[in-house]
């Protein structure tokens, strides 16, 4: 069964691409641009691909944001994601299909298990990328997205991450008059979605997303000592080495 409930609409939903990703819900990011930093080639769309994370304390985060295959998609380019996988969350029911998790009767909202190593990316910055590609004042609803199913929370599974959380939430409310409906809470359970859900926009390069994803085309990575030769050859050339 299609994610779109029609052939029809996920014709559209490709002829409009562009539009449709073509601008973010969220806000900008609230931290600083890197002044220094790689931006990789245009042919290298995830770094991660080429990083080592055998030696890696890894940790995990749950983003729901909308339809999880921009959010999986987004999160997966990241530097310092491990891993990306699409899930249905924090529903009253047991192993749920998406057919049953659209109805909406058991509450799960689609979410992505973020895994990411901390020495690469931190959990707040985790969360900062999150409110620049979502709305976080719209209930049960992301882009053109509405349901119970495509509301937005970030869920943890320590009391740690839990102030974190909680924190970055309530200080999000500044940029907004409206108020935070993004849930906080708790991971109660996480299920895997099918095998046609996971990588889905890599699978399917004009499927539909409510993500803009050209966002990260140019952002400026600076990696740890260990990973500086990969990203190096991976990316452009500085200015200042093109002039040498």
């Amino acid at each position: 069964m299609l994610k779109r409930q029609s052939v029809l609409v996920s014709w559209v939903c490709a002829v409009f691409l562009l539009a449709s990703c073509g601008a973010n819900a969220g806000r900008p990011s609230t931290q600083p641009e890197p002044e220094d930093g790689y931006v990789l080639k245009d042919d290298v769309t995830n770094i991660n691909e080429h990083l080592n994370y055998d030696d890696s304390e890894l940790h995990k985060i749950y983003f729901a944001g909308g339809c999880f295959w921009g959010v999986e998609a987004y999160f997966a380019r990241l530097y310092g994601v491990q891993d990306t996988v699409s899930g249905y969350a924090n529903g009253t029911g047991e192993h749920p299909t998406y057919e049953e998790v659209i109805k909406g009767d058991e509450k799960f909202a689609e979410t992505v298990e973020v895994t990411y190593d901390p020495d690469r990316i931190s959990l707040e910055t985790l969360i900062d990328h999150l409110f620049q590609v979502i709305d976080p004042t719209t209930k049960d609803k992301q882009g053109n997205d509405v349901g119970v199913h495509y509301r937005s929370g970030i869920y943890y599974t320590n009391e740690a991450d839990a102030e974190v959380v909680k924190e970055a939430v309530k200080d999000e409310q500044q940029f907004y008059k409206k108020a935070i409906a993004t849930e906080a809470a708790p991971l109660d359970n996480f299920y895997e979605a099918e095998e046609f859900h996971q990588d889905y926009l890599v699978k399917n390069p004009n499927g539909y997303c409510h993500i803009n994803l050209h966002v990260l085309d140019d952002i400026k990575i600076q990696p740890i000592i260990r990973d500086e030769e990969v990203v190096k050859r991976l990316s452009e050339p500085k200015e200042d080495e093109e002039t040498n």
